[in-house]
């Protein structure tokens, strides 16, 4: 009986993963068009982009979460992106692409070696749940930014979702976002229709070509920001939702994707951290053992984003930001309130896990590596030096 509940799809399901969908591409879909662009890709290989990052998604998403019953979602590698839109002069697509595929190799090694899961265990869970705040607070910001721009719709919005807490608090989000919609398209605030493709993508192959200095300058970079920018906060967000992620089988999965669909355009795949909170948070459902039927649903609805190509990531696009921002910011506020408090619950780590937070809210960036990594660095150095003196007491 419990089985069947856990696999019964709910409308909260469909909704988180949808959402998490939606805030996944317009978040950063205009940094991989200008990575399909440095690479000066032609528009047909830039549609098998799309094609491979969306299929290569949601399949991975589903793979992960049917296999293991958790909300683990997959992602396109956003810092990796920036990477490749900045780091292209003097390099073809053929070599961009044999650096894809090196990339690739390493993060499936690292899957495969398990070093990677033995350092994510030594990550106390103080510093995880503050990382996990620290990562979606800007998120939650955007919200209430967004009132400069459209307040009528934030207002109306949250006051659904307000309403919704109290009158049908499993659906809050899904309401919310369809008023926000209703009300966008009659006050206009929706881009042209006309500006739809309704192109279908293709798969194009493109030969990958190996030089041992974009290997080193373009490959390796790659790999190191999609662990630390990505992979590590991808850990720590289902670590901080209760869950104990398989980490090696989620990094060979998504590090054979990137193999296999690097030649295609699907340059680098990791574990997702901000639209994993979305499905791994209460939003998604009250059980937690049957959340990651939202993590299914958004791999199905990433397979269609990819097989559909350039016309749904167009329907994105012409949707207002405030929109998008404000959706955003009520599905992860619920997540964003039980990590802090789970952060700041216990006295001893305390300052640790505050300084993990500030510096992951503080966005700042050192040699291409984002302040995720940095705050986890600071976190673990603080709460060394600070429960040191602790322990010793507690042996003596």
């Amino acid at each position: 009986m419990e089985s069947r509940r856990a696999m019964s799809l709910k409308i909260s399901h469909i909704a988180a993963g949808a959402i998490a969908v939606l805030i996944g591409y317009t978040s950063s879909v205009a940094i991989i068009f200008q990575a399909i662009d440095a690479v000066g890709a032609t528009p047909a290989q830039a549609a098998s982009w799309m094609m491979a990052l969306g299929v290569g998604m949601g399949v991975t998403c589903l793979i992960l979460s049917l296999r293991y019953k958790m909300p683990i979602l997959t992602a396109w590698s956003t810092p990796g992106a920036a990477l490749i839109a900045v780091g292209m002069t003097g390099v073809s697509i053929n070599q961009a692409i044999g650096a894809f595929v090196f990339a690739a190799i390493l993060l499936t090694l690292t899957g495969l070696t398990g070093w990677f899961e033995k350092f994510a265990k030594l990550i106390p869970d103080t510093l995880a749940n503050a990382l996990l705040a620290g990562i979606l607070f800007q998120f939650g910001l955007a919200a209430f930014h967004a009132l400069e721009t459209d307040p009528a719709l934030v207002l109306i919005m949250g006051a659904c979702f307000i309403t919704g807490k109290i009158l049908f608090p499993r659906y809050t989000v899904p309401a919310s976002f369809l008023i926000g919609c209703i009300w966008a398209i009659s006050a206009g605030s929706f881009g042209e229709i006309a500006e739809l493709d309704l192109s279908i993508s293709a798969p194009v192959f493109v030969m990958p070509e190996f030089s041992l200095q974009v290997l080193i300058g373009l490959g390796l970079p790659l790999y190191i920001v999609t662990m630390c920018s990505q992979n590590m906060p991808g850990v720590v967000t289902l670590r901080g939702a209760g869950y104990t992620p398989p980490v090696s089988a989620g990094l060979t999965v998504t590090g054979l994707a990137s193999l296999l669909l690097a030649p295609f355009g699907g340059y680098a795949f990791n574990l997702a951290a901000i639209t994993a909170a979305i499905c791994a948070g209460p939003e998604a459902d009250d059980d937690p053992s049957s959340r990651y039927m939202a993590a299914v649903a958004a791999g199905v609805f990433y397979c269609g984003v990819g097989l559909g190509g350039a016309a749904v990531i167009s329907l994105f696009l012409i949707a207002p930001p405030a929109l998008i921002a404000a959706i955003a910011g009520l599905a992860l506020l619920g997540t964003i309130g039980n990590s802090l408090s789970q952060a700041l619950n216990e006295a001893e780590g305390r300052e640790a896990a505050l300084i993990t937070f500030m510096v992951a809210v503080s966005g700042i960036s050192f040699w291409g590596i984002g302040a995720a990594f940095w705050a986890l660095v600071a976190g673990l150095v603080v709460d060394t030096l600070l429960r040191k003196p602790t322990r010793r007491a507690a042996q003596s």
